[in-house]
């Protein structure tokens, strides 16, 4: 199915917060920073196996200031676009496979201009053949399957948005300051990234999704009740009016893209996700309750109940 937040209208229950509390105003819901160990996110109880995730908003300003949105599965497959406050004209692509950090060649930076001064919309588009990212309707990135070299990301993914301080000094690693164009001087916040709306749309179809194996491939992939890719009708949806060069190719190797993070709360960019499992469980195993359902502007309601949103 496809949902559209739109956040303006307050909270949803399908998205939770973690790390702060984010606010909801008129513009739709505000991630501050203001001092160090904040970092206010929303993390999506449900997931998706390929699909398309759009999201309008303003990046935070501040050196130092990371804005994030991040795909994530449970075996640390990912997909970013991670925006740093200290330059308001671009935005890091970037991607990782089961966690694995040996080399930080991956990541590119797109422009995105005006992004702290202005609601954009950014759009991940994955399928099993490629993933594109998009700045408004411009095709900034495509990766092939081929072109990853083994490490695609192929596996089910939460969504993850929210803004943190990478050029924390006492909290990062000096790689992830440097990254982050750090340090922050937190007496000139709250840093503020504030999102209007989000769209997600899964590819594939089916109750849950669960691992047939332990390959890693989206082969492997089991879905109950649906298909892998089997809303494969549902992708192409974007309007392309343009595509543009990288800024820059790859992120220098010596310098890790966002480090390695701190621990089993971490994303391989270095934002300190918390755990939003069910369970208390690292990071993943969100779910939907057992009997409930996703309305389409995502709310939560019991199965059989109304399809009509207060």
């Amino acid at each position: 199915m496809t949902i559209n937040v739109d956040f303006r209208r307050g909270s949803v229950d399908s998205f939770i917060a973690s790390g702060g509390t984010p606010s909801y105003s008129s513009d739709g819901v505000t991630f501050s920073v203001s001092r160090p160990g904040e970092a206010p996110q929303l993390s999506s109880l449900f997931y998706i196996m390929f699909g398309r995730v759009e999201v309008t908003m303003k990046a935070a300003p501040g050196a130092g200031i990371v804005s994030s949105l991040v795909l994530l599965s449970d075996t640390l497959d990912e997909i970013d676009f991670e925006w740093l406050g200290a330059d308001d004209s671009e935005v890091q692509t970037n991607y990782f496979s089961k966690g694995q950090t040996t080399t930080y060649n991956r990541g590119q930076f797109n422009p995105a201009p005006n992004n702290q001064g202005e609601f954009i919309t950014y759009t991940i588009d994955w399928t099993p053949q490629r993933i594109q990212w998009y700045v408004g309707r411009t095709l900034v990135r495509t990766l092939g399957y081929d072109e990853a070299e083994g490490q695609f990301p192929q596996t089910p993914m939460q969504v993850k948005f929210g803004a943190w301080s990478g050029g924390d000094s006492a909290t990062n690693p000096p790689g992830t300051v440097e990254w982050a164009r750090g340090p922050t001087d937190y007496s000139r916040g709250p840093f503020s990234m504030v999102v209007r709306g989000a769209v997600v749309t899964d590819y594939s179809t089916g109750k849950s999704y669960t691992y047939g194996d332990n390959s890693g491939t989206w082969q492997s992939i089991r879905s109950e009740g649906g298909k892998v890719y089997g809303n494969s009708g549902g992708a192409g949806g974007i309007t392309v009016t343009a595509s543009a060069a990288p800024v820059a190719t790859d992120v220098s190797p010596t310098v890790p893209v966002g480090g390695i993070g701190q621990g089993d709360t971490a994303t391989q960019t270095g934002w300190p996700w918390e755990p939003t499992g069910t369970d208390g469980g690292r990071g993943g195993q969100g779910a939907i309750p057992e009997g409930w359902r996703i309305t389409p502007d995502g709310k939560l309601r019991p199965v059989g109940g109304s399809t009509v949103s207060e």
